[in-house]
């Protein structure tokens, strides 16, 4: 696709000379490639997948390649020397579910490199031998210290997170492989990786321990993904006529510490398609591993938007004892809210970054409890208009009724045997499908509600108990209805128990304010 100004989308164009020279949108990152090049000599950078990564890697390849002509009118053209070094890229792409597999796909890529480069390796050896022999043998051949640039190091483990055995086994070859580059320090002049995620126990990290993390860097911030000034000049022939409030709504709202970014992935397929608003990051990769993560570790979904991490476990975390909100946050499906410093420490409220993420992340989770997707559509469309009418006994039935419809196996998983959280975070998950302004754990000046609502000219506040307890009498006693009084809507007060051995709800008590 073409805009008036003759540049095509990059869609699916991950190779930086490619977009260059076939005439395609480049939104220019090249000031913080210099700004790397001039500061670091071992670099890491954590992104969610599908972010520009890859787009980044292959920038820095175009520089040490020497390809000057290929950045005029880009900040660095004027600035670097582009003294050409010899460039080994990794890019963990293929299958590494099996160990036959893992050393296809690994003794393809150094193949390939060794050819690229014009040396010879010795496929008798252990592919870590192999790796520690193509950085020397590069380097006597030209000579010049080479430049080693790996592309989501991480994949291989990612691939096997929910196989412990293939994952412990990845792992270890990996770290096989990356302690070379320590090893070979005097022959490397630039060492570059991406990933999604930073795991503690690979050997990159500690044995390497002089590469610089910059992920939560702020003056690296804005390495990966759109700005909205960039919507608004790069791509501002594509978006003509589009309501760009809705655009941020569905996919801004990315942050690490610098402005807030768009997936580059989201707004070129928004773009192509015609402004066509759907799931398209989300679509792209379904976390099935995280959903259940979320039921196994008995997460309450609407703390999701307001979560507290310790730096220290943004920085990396061990496979063995995940972290949720760590996984979340790498993964792209959390983002940083802001960073605060508490007595001397720092800290990260996360929050999911936008809509997109938010729909798609409840839409999954229903899809695990719902046996038909048409009957969670019919059964949105049924909360939705009995909300609107304030029909509060029929609403009262739809909620027992979805809870009647889980399968019992559902149930018998120790996840959600007797939390409230449960219960309450698929109620959260219907209600807010249905695209409504609505609060979870609302504030309020008197406490917290557990669930608020708004529709029309209704107002609905929620209050959840396991078992015995009055709702009703703790929205009254917190004053939760103060806050929405002078609005001038109807106000409703719903007090919600459940039964832990019924499964279901046991008292759905209401009254109008």
């Amino acid at each position: 696709m073409n805009n008036s100004h003759g540049k095509k989308l990059p869609i699916g164009i991950h190779t930086f000379s490619e977009i260059i020279t076939d005439n395609y949108v480049y939104v220019d990152k090249t000031k913080e490639a210099y700004q790397l090049l001039n500061t670091y000599k071992y670099v890491f950078l954590s992104r969610p997948r599908r972010f520009g990564k890859s787009l980044f890697l292959t920038t820095l390849q175009a520089i040490f390649e020497g390809k000057k002509e290929l950045f005029k009118n880009l900040y660095i053209y004027d600035k670097y020397d582009f003294e050409a070094h010899p460039v080994i890229r990794i890019h963990w792409g293929g299958d590494f579910t099996s160990e036959v597999n893992f050393q296809s796909e690994v003794q393809s890529v150094l193949s390939w490199n060794a050819e690229c480069l014009g040396v010879t390796l010795d496929k008798d050896l252990e592919l870590s031998s192999q790796f520690d022999s193509l950085i020397k043998e590069t380097y006597k051949k030209y000579p010049k210290r080479v430049v080693i640039l790996i592309d989501e190091y991480d994949k291989p483990i990612l691939d096997n997170i929910a196989d412990p055995a293939m994952r412990n086994y990845a792992r270890d070859m990996l770290k096989g492989l990356y302690e070379h580059i320590k090893y070979n320090d005097e022959y490397v002049q630039f060492a570059f990786l991406t990933g999604v995620s930073k795991f503690s126990k690979v050997s990159i990290f500690s044995g390497l321990n002089n590469i610089v993390d910059i992920s939560l860097y702020p003056q690296y911030g804005n390495i990966c993904g759109y700005t909205q000034a960039d919507l608004e000049t790069s791509f501002q022939p594509y978006l003509e006529g589009v309501d760009m409030e809705k655009v941020k709504h569905w996919y801004d709202g990315y942050n690490f510490l610098k402005d807030n970014v768009y997936n580059p992935f989201d707004i070129l397929n928004f773009c192509a398609s015609g402004h066509s608003y759907r799931n398209y990051w989300f679509e792209s990769g379904t976390p099935t591993f995280l959903i259940k993560l979320i039921q196994k570790k008995q997460f309450f979904l609407p703390d999701l938007q307001n979560i507290k991490v310790g730096e220290e476990i943004l920085q990396s975390f061990d496979i063995d004892n995940i972290e949720l909100p760590v996984l979340l946050y790498q993964a792209g499906y959390l983002t940083i809210k802001e960073a605060v410093t508490v007595r001397d420490g720092l800290y990260y409220q996360l929050r999911i970054p936008n809509f997109e993420v938010q729909k798609s992340l409840n839409e999954a989770i229903l899809n695990t409890v719902t046996p038909s997707v048409v009957e969670k559509t019919k059964m949105q469309d049924n909360l939705y208009a009995v909300l609107e009418q304030a029909d509060l006994e029929t609403f009262k039935n739809y909620l027992t009724r979805i809870f009647a419809n889980i399968p019992y196996h559902n149930y018998s998983n120790n996840y959600i045997a007797q939390y409230e959280g449960f219960y309450a975070s698929i109620i959260y998950t219907y209600l807010y499908s249905l695209n409504m302004p609505f609060a979870a754990e609302d504030c309020t000046n008197q406490g917290r509600i557990d669930m608020s609502i708004m529709i029309e000219d209704n107002v609905y506040i929620i209050e959840f108990k396991m078992g015995t307890g009055d709702g009703i009498a703790q929205i009254m006693e917190k004053k939760y209805c103060e806050k929405y009084q002078k609005q001038g809507k109807n106000i409703y007060a719903i007090g919600i128990n459940f039964d832990k051995e019924k499964r279901n709800i046991s008292e759905f008590n209401y009254i109008k304010i």
